[in-house]
């Protein structure tokens, strides 16, 4: 995140009205488009089921993100019955500008970095029950490195062109692929001189 511009793996569009922004800043809208992400389409029923959450929350939430154009209407369900849900764009990413709305960005992102938390928080307490091979393979990085402006930008481009040709494949349902999770921070340390 920067100061003028929160991205995730979400959307392939700009945002800049406040109210469609203000949205996004309720966690389960969030985890629903999340979740639509990966397992979309899908009715209010079965995202409450996988979030476990009422319905009538998933619902609502749904319909919150349809009014400002994050999901759409996917048609019923299997059982005629249940309208399902999707995702604008199967592999989005979401560019968020809140036009100098420092409260709005701010509260984004305190919503971003909470969830992100408690997804490294709930994967530390059950790394265990991952295979070998994922518990090598997944972890936490970090470090500090002494760096201009411009070659923290340049860090943070290379970045995301690494994970970009990943963003933008289709899941191969026979392979071993799992979505997941990666979140990027780029914080200086308080001035010691």
């Amino acid at each position: 995140m920067t100061s003028a511009n929160c991205q995730s793996n979400l959307w392939h569009m700009r945002v800049t009205d406040p109210q469609a922004i203000k949205a996004l800043t309720h966690p389960m809208r969030l985890d629903l488009l999340e979740l639509l992400a990966t397992s979309s389409p899908a009715t209010a029923a079965q995202c409450a089921r996988i979030l476990g959450v009422p319905q009538a929350n998933c619902s609502f939430h749904l319909r919150q993100l349809a009014k400002y154009g994050f999901v759409e209407d996917a048609g019923p369900g299997d059982d005629r019955r249940e309208r399902q849900w999707r995702i604008v764009d199967p592999r989005p990413t979401i560019r968020i500008d809140s036009g100098g709305d420092q409260l709005l960005r701010r509260q984004l992102e305190d919503v971003v970095i909470d969830r992100e938390t408690a997804a490294i928080r709930a994967y530390t307490a059950r790394e265990q029950d991952e295979s070998p091979p994922w518990r090598q393979a997944l972890g936490m990085a970090t470090a500090v490195a002494a760096l201009t402006p411009e070659e923290a930008a340049d860090l943070r481009a290379k970045w995301l062109s690494l994970l970009e040709p990943y963003l933008r494949r289709d899941d191969d349902p026979r392979s071993d692929r799992r979505h997941v999770r990666y979140f990027f921070a780029a914080t200086p340390l308080g001035e010691t001189r």
